[in-house]
């Protein structure tokens, strides 16, 4: 395989411009986004079980990414009449409406995002992209097709990556952290006289550990 197959964004790197066909019309990725949050997901394929179990999972928390100002994007290698038919599959037996667009990939857009998995032939792997309003890649979370995602976690990313932004480095398992609960870390300290002052300024295991509310 070459190179290229493989290649994705990197943190940081502007996500790759793309004129897609989505079931909701032609769309210009990252273009069409800027100024919103954004997470594009791929699936393997269309009319299969576990992808059918995310889109159901991803839809029910619409919701949640729209307080978090954070447009869905799904897309596969599939053709686009075959995304509008599994959309009316899932709202006929599920009663689910699938209210985000989803792209109708090719092997080329596929290959420019990293998502061709070698030995599965032409399905994507389950790919996430977290873009931001800037259009720069700000996470990235790759699966096997045989392990479906956990789509809080995802929502749980997008509001992580929007509050360190704003108020400092977040925690694991943020909000309910087994040691500083919602709070936020506090940038560590870079000369002697600032690592004395965190430790009044703030609650601190040492001078390097210190953390502070939530600002809500």
């Amino acid at each position: 395989m070459s190179d290229e197959i493989f290649h994705m964004p990197l943190l940081g790197d502007d996500f790759p411009a793309l004129e897609v066909q989505t079931t909701h019309g032609p769309m210009n990725i990252p273009g069409d986004l800027k100024g919103s949050w954004f997470v594009l997901f791929s699936h393997p394929a269309d009319f299969t079980p576990v992808c059918t179990t995310e889109f159901f999972a991803f839809q029910k928390r619409v919701a949640e990414f729209d307080r978090l100002g954070c447009k869905l994007i799904g897309m596969s290698v599939d053709q686009v009449f075959s995304h509008i038919k599994w959309v009316q599959w899932i709202k006929e037996n599920l009663d689910v409406q699938i209210t985000f667009p989803i792209i109708a990939a090719n092997d080329d857009i596929a290959k420019r995002l990293g998502m061709l998995h070698p030995g599965k032939g032409t399905n994507t792997v389950r790919a996430v992209f977290v873009g931001d309003p800037e259009g720069k890649v700000r996470l990235v979370l790759y699966y096997p097709q045989e392990i479906g995602r956990n789509i809080d976690e995802i929502v749980r990313a997008v509001e992580a990556l929007q509050v360190s932004d704003e108020q400092g480095a977040i925690p694991a398992g943020w909000p309910n952290n087994e040691l500083i609960g919602d709070e936020v870390i506090v940038p560590p300290a870079t000369d002697e006289e600032t690592a004395e002052k965190r430790l009044k300024e703030h609650n601190c295991f040492d001078w390097w550990f210190c953390h502070k509310p939530l600002e809500k």
